[in-house]
Order: C-alpha cells, then sequence, then structure tokens
C-alpha cells in the first residue's frame, strides 16, 4: 500500500456518520499527516463548531480544521470551483499529497490540489448511509452515528416534582415502555437521580458518627447544590451517548435548582448557569395530589410538595420549557406521558437544508 506524506479529507460531515469515519481511517492509515476539513454553510443548522468538535473527539490522530463555505456548488463552473478552492486553501495552505474521498468530485478536487485522488468505498457498500439520509430519518440511521452525534439527537425527557410523587416510578417505567418497542430502541436509557444517592451517602456518614442520627440532621450547604447538578448532567451526557433517540431522566440540574430552593430558601448562580448549559426537549411534572406521601427515610416536608409543585411549574412556564403535568394512577400516568413523548418523536428532527448543489451529467 503506498503511503503518502500529507493527505486531505473533506466534507460537510452534516451530521457526520460510519461512512465519514471509515474514510478519515483510511486516509490515516496511508498518511504520515492527515487533514481533516469540515465546511459548513451558514445556512446549515449544525454549527460548525460542533462538527468539528465531534470528528477532532472521533479521529485523536487527525488534524481537524473547520471552515465557513457559503459558495453552493457547481462541478461544472470553474468559477465556483476557484471560489470554493479558495476557501479550501485558506483552511489547508500546505501541500497536499493525496485527497481522499467517495464523491464523484474527488478527482478534480485532487487535481486542483495537485495531489493524486484516493477513492474510497464510492458505492457506499460497506457502509450504506448519507448525510442527506440522517438528516431526512435520524432513527433509521442510528447505528451507523457515533456517541456524540446521538448524544446530540437524543430527545431528552425529564420527569420532576416534589417529594414522594412517583418521579422515579414513572421515569422507569417509561424507559422500560420504550426498550420493549425493540430495535433500536432496546437501549433506551434511564438515568437516575444523583441527588438521592448523594443524600443516601451524607445520611450514611452522619450515623457512622452517630447511630442515632437521621436525615432531619443531616446539614447541605449551598456550595454542594453545584456538585449535584453537575454530577447529574455527566451522568445524562454518558447515557444519551450509548442509548437509543430517547432518554428518559430522573430529575435534572433544571430540578436541582428549585431542590435548592426548598433547602435553602433561595436561588444558587452556579445552578442556574449549569442548567442554562443545555435545554432538554420535554419535562413530564408529577403532580403530589394522587400520590399518598411516603417518608422513606430521606423526606420529611410533606406539607411543602403544593409549594414544589407549584414552584416546579413557575419555573418551567418563566424560562419557556415544554412540558406536561401528568395526574392519576400510575397506568394513566405512564399512558399520557407515553402519548406526550410519541408526539415529541413524530414530531422529527429538523436540519436546514444545505446549499443547493449542481451535480448533473456533465453534457457531452
Amino acid at each position: 500500500m503506498r503511503r503518502f506524506g500529507h493527505g486531505l479529507v473533506l466534507g460537510k460531515f452534516y451530521p457526520p456518520h460510519a461512512g465519514h469515519h471509515h474514510l478519515v481511517r483510511t486516509a490515516q492509515d496511508q498518511c504520515e499527516r492527515l487533514t481533516v476539513l469540515v465546511c459548513a454553510a451558514s445556512v446549515e443548522s449544525v454549527p460548525l463548531a460542533d462538527r468539528v468538535a465531534w470528528m477532532r473527539e472521533a479521529h485523536p490522530g487527525a488534524e481537524v480544521v473547520g471552515a465557513v463555505d457559503d459558495i453552493p456548488v457547481d462541478l461544472y463552473d470553474p468559477a465556483v470551483w476557484e471560489a470554493h478552492m479558495a476557501v479550501f486553501r485558506g483552511a489547508v495552505p500546505g501541500r497536499v499529497d493525496a485527497v481522499f474521498t467517495s464523491e464523484e468530485y474527488g478527482g478534480e478536487l485532487a487535481r486542483r490540489f495537485g495531489a493524486e485522488e484516493v477513492l474510497v468505498d464510492r458505492e457506499r457498500t460497506l457502509f450504506p448511509v448519507s448525510g442527506t439520509a440522517v438528516r431526512a430519518d435520524p432513527v433509521a440511521a442510528w447505528e451507523f452515528l457515533g456517541p456524540a452525534v446521538r448524544a446530540a439527537l437524543t430527545r431528552r425527557i425529564v420527569v420532576l416534582g416534589a417529594e414522594s410523587t412517583g418521579t422515579t416510578t414513572l421515569s422507569r417505567a417509561l424507559a422500560g415502555h420504550y426498550r420493549s418497542r425493540g430495535g433500536v430502541w432496546a437501549k433506551t436509557g434511564w438515568v437516575a437521580e444523583y441527588g438521592r444517592r448523594y443524600s443516601e451517602e451524607k445520611l450514611a456518614a452522619a450515623r457512622a458518627a452517630d447511630p442515632a442520627a437521621s436525615w432531619p440532621d443531616v446539614p447541605f450547604t449551598s456550595e454542594e447544590f453545584p456538585v449535584i447538578a453537575r454530577r447529574q448532567d455527566a451522568d445524562e451526557e454518558r447515557a444519551a451517548r450509548l442509548g437509543s433517540p430517547v432518554l428518559f431522566c430522573d430529575t435534572d440540574s433544571f430540578a436541582t435548582g428549585i431542590w435548592h430552593e426548598r433547602y435553602m430558601d433561595g436561588r444558587n448562580a452556579e445552578v442556574e448557569r449549569i442548567a442554562a448549559g443545555r435545554l432538554r426537549d420535554l419535562y413530564l411534572l408529577t403532580d403530589h395530589a394522587d400520590v399518598p406521601f411516603e417518608d422513606d427515610g430521606l423526606r420529611d416536608g410533606p406539607q411543602l410538595r403544593p409549594w414544589m409543585t407549584g414552584r416546579f411549574r413557575e419555573e418551567l412556564e418563566r424560562t419557556g420549557r415544554r412540558f406536561l403535568v401528568v395526574a392519576g394512577d400510575r397506568e394513566a400516568r405512564l399512558a399520557r406521558a407515553v402519548a406526550a413523548v410519541d408526539e415529541l418523536l413524530g414530531e422529527g428532527w429538523h436540519f436546514a437544508d444545505p446549499l443547493p448543489e449542481n451535480v448533473r451529467a456533465q453534457a457531452s
């Protein structure tokens, strides 16, 4: 196998998929150094910075650079080619020895770089997928998407509510319901409430010092809540990278802000900042009215449940988050929640169209 000094892979990666990664790995195997050029148009809905980050994560051995290219594609217009090459050369100014591509324009692109063309799986036999197919139906193409892209596309559903209102029961039931659909849904994830685990550990530590200690004896400080919020987000992100197109979370960092109010009598700016980092797709607020309060050793405020339900609702409305209040018995709650999630999934994933491309067959 011939080995090249400097290779180039160029594409939109809108979004990256297994075919792209195969192309890059093939090029890396044949080059001393490889540059991956990510070109994004301003009209496209996935930011250039995200695509560059995704490709860098997937291919740490390559140099991944990005460029904005707002020039429509016309394979048969020399002036358009020159305009594109100005963008490409600006991003990759050095000598290029080989251009690796799976596209029909590969030969002309290589010629203009003064490089050799290396065509890789032009017919997409190894990975029958394309960016167009992914944008049209991410669920059908899910198996071809890497962890970072899955995390970005996963529909995240958060179940939140006051103490003893069934958030864990409902969120776990939802995850089980979607897993039972099989196929791509079989890996549907569930994210536990980290704050509960944190609280259990604090209570255990208190009892190690004083066996008679109970939950009201466990002190909290405001500085602990950002720790809980960050860990909750990290657990969620890890699950989103590994699961199906939908993820169910028993609370999130947004809810942590309300719990801070509950225990600290005020808001926490750092928790607010953490919660603003990512908007979830749907919140399911469990009503307290239909669920008897159960003291499991980590609960002590049955009289505060109406206040907490109200605060969750107020903040969901104030921040413009999409949410639904679920009430009734377990079966009714699950049925209403499934209907809401199915409605969300039925709306699909909306990618802006890329710039038009003229790739017609050249007239003879």
